[in-house]
């Protein structure tokens, strides 16, 4: 008998060799009918697979969020054998479950695949689907394994168990006469998988991300446990395509990227007001909130990044310039150069926390292939800022700093927060004690700002564990913004002290903080949230004023006087178009209000007022048109 643990703390006897599915059903059938897979003693179980030994037992159910990965991985597997079943010659790589779908690597010197041929791939899973398959788990050694791949000519899967290192059995899984290397679990059979998928679009991807390697052809698709799961999240693509800000940039005449700048943004002058509007907002907020702000050199010699550790890390996403004998980096962070001006002068613990802000501009070597729009590029500007404090001021900034996160991203129009605590990655700077004494006070200074967070194992930065902030839009898609950071490491290396009250030197804390991230990616989330209809305080051009006819230009002119020293933005459109065009093409533009001034108006010195999104016009004083101008940030 092995004794297994369950979710509620009772413990279940069972023979050994028992399934999870033996056991979901001995709790009742319903249970059974519902569980996909099993977690045992923190290894993942087919359903069918038998337990030789006991431990901690959770069964995850269809309505679990991680049933999902399961589905989609299954449905990759069935991908790759409709592929090889049409396509006899293709070989497969890799295909594992994304966090929108699941896509797989494939190999064919002589079919390039294009969208034209997904009906006839999606046609042949829902087959494979129909035939109610068993995937059934065997366990091959190293050596069984190469031979048999070699057999049917799949090299990619040789190359990939040969890394894997020796005496290793390995997880094999069979689906009729298709097999696959993989460590699973997998749905009993093919029939549970359904029928909700579909494949997206076509991509170029290198062999184990080596530029050297073949090129792959990499599929992409999507699947849901329901019809209605999938038909919305369809819907929601189509929604993201409307609003993709790359279309709607230019369209607004915001920006503009091009190939001879890959990775950097052309602001326009909309564009350019909208990003001065941002960054006018946080100096004031940040001002409100004590920091102060710093500029920091672009070129900074190798030495000081070497001291830092970040030469190691991110040395090859470093921009370098050789001048003579010195070897200098193009910052692509700041906080070394922060710690250059605290050194500077002797610090007391009267002066901490010193918070300093800066807009630091950086610039990192982002591969071509994954540079999207200006949601991440080349050269970008942070709301970055870092806090010196001693250990027993964590907790307060921490809450401060919360409290100003949350204040923010209410005036933009986000309300929806998720918290993560990233914890320590497998390859960091400092000693397990110093990592056990950040994580420590990270978690208690979270826990007392109220924050409820959800653990994000080993993501942490080299140097200390962080809080990530995570968005969600109108769409209901994720954005990761903010973080803080406690850093434990980086004043120690790179020499920052202080005098505590004792009169003895102390290294301070170092709270790596930001809410915004960078610029550039704020601004496109904020594009693609709103699609466009920027709120009426950081639309670039607030107002149009529209005179029906040029005999009503020297009105128009009162009005834009008046505007202008009240401080608000607008344009004044005095062609000789009709006002209906006017209207229509200003709406395009999503200009929040259009001012149309005639006869009428300037007899009665009205206005005539169109908002965005709104049929009607409305006939108002100038006084109270105003009214409707002056605003806070809601």
């Amino acid at each position: 008998m092995i004794d297994l643990k369950l979710t509620d703390g009772q413990i279940r006897s069972v023979p050994k060799g028992s399934t999870p599915h033996d056991v979901a059903t001995g709790i009742s059938s319903s249970l059974a009918k519902k569980s996909v897979y099993a977690v045992v003693e923190g290894i993942e179980f087919d359903m069918t697979r038998p337990m030789m030994s006991g431990g901690t037992f959770e069964l995850i159910t269809q309505d679990d969020p991680r049933a999902l990965n399961l589905l989609r991985h299954d449905m990759a597997h069935i991908f790759a054998e409709a592929i090889k079943s049409l396509y006899p010659s293709t070989q497969i790589t890799i295909g594992p479950a994304i966090e929108n779908g699941f896509y797989y690597d494939i190999y064919n010197e002589d079919k390039t695949f294009t969208q034209d041929d997904f009906k006839d791939i999606e046609d042949k899973m829902r087959q494979i689907v129909a035939s109610n398959t068993p995937f059934i788990r065997h366990v091959w050694t190293r050596s069984e394994a190469i031979a048999y791949f070699k057999s049917i000519g799949e090299d990619f899967k040789v190359e990939l168990i040969e890394s894997i290192p020796d005496g290793e059995d390995l997880s094999i899984y069979q689906q009729g006469d298709f097999f696959d290397l993989c460590r699973g679990p997998h749905l009993p059979s093919t029939g549970r998988i359904g029928v909700h998928f579909k494949l997206m679009k076509v991509a170029g991807a290198y062999w184990r991300a080596n530029a050297k390697g073949p090129m792959l052809q990499r599929i992409y698709g999507t699947g849901f446990w329901t019809k209605d799961q999938l038909e919305q999240h369809l819907h929601q693509l189509e929604e993201a395509q409307k609003r993709d800000h790359r279309k709607l940039g230019q369209d607004l005449g915001l920006f503009h990227i091009q190939e001879e700048a890959v990775g950097s943004v052309f602001w326009h002058p909309k564009g350019w007001t909208l990003y001065l509007l941002i960054e006018d907002y946080m100096r004031k907020k940040q001002q409100e909130h004590g920091y102060v702000e710093v500029r920091t050199p672009q070129l900074v010699d190798r030495s000081l990044w070497e001291a830092s550790g970040h030469w190691d890390k991110f040395g090859a996403n470093m921009f370098v310039v050789q001048d003579n004998d010195q070897c200098l980096a193009i910052k692509p962070m700041n906080c070394p150069c922060h710690v250059q001006i605290f050194k500077k002068g002797l610090k007391s613990y009267r002066d901490l926390p010193l918070r300093m802000a800066e807009f630091g501009s950086c610039h990192r070597n982002e591969s071509s292939g994954s540079i999207h729009g200006i949601m991440r590029t080349r050269a970008f500007t942070q709301d970055d800022a870092h806090i010196f404090c001693s250990v027993d001021q964590i907790i307060s900034e921490t809450q401060s700093f919360c409290a100003f996160l949350k204040d923010v991203y209410s005036d933009f129009g986000f309300h929806d927060i998720v918290v993560k605590f990233s914890d320590r990655p497998e390859t960091r700077a400092g000693s397990d004690a110093v990592w056990d004494q950040a994580e420590a006070a990270l978690k208690n200074a979270a826990t007392l700002s109220g924050l409820d967070f959800v653990m994000n194992p080993g993501e942490g930065a080299f140097y200390g564990p962080k809080l990530e902030f995570v968005l969600k839009d109108c769409l209901g898609r994720d954005w990761q913004l903010g973080t803080l950071q406690v850093d434990f490491v980086l004043p120690e290396r790179l020499g920052a002290t202080f005098v505590n009250k004792d009169g003895n030197k102390e290294q301070p804390v170092m709270l790596h903080r930001a809410i915004l991230g960078s610029f550039e990616r704020f601004i496109g989330i904020l594009i693609e949230h709103y699609g466009g209809k920027l709120p009426l305080w950081l639309a670039p051009v607030q107002v149009v004023v529209a005179p029906l006819t040029s005999n009503f230009l020297h009105y128009a002119a009162e009005v834009c006087d008046r505007l202008k020293r009240h401080g608000i933005r607008y344009t004044i459109d005095d062609r000789s178009e009709k006002i209906s065009y006017k209207v229509r093409e200003h709406s395009l533009q999503k200009i929040p209000m259009i001012v149309v001034v005639g006869a009428k108006e300037q007899e009665s010195q009205t206005l005539s007022v169109r908002f965005l999104g709104d049929s009607q016009d409305h006939s108002m004083s100038m006084n109270e048109f105003l009214g409707q101008c002056f605003f806070l940030p809601s």
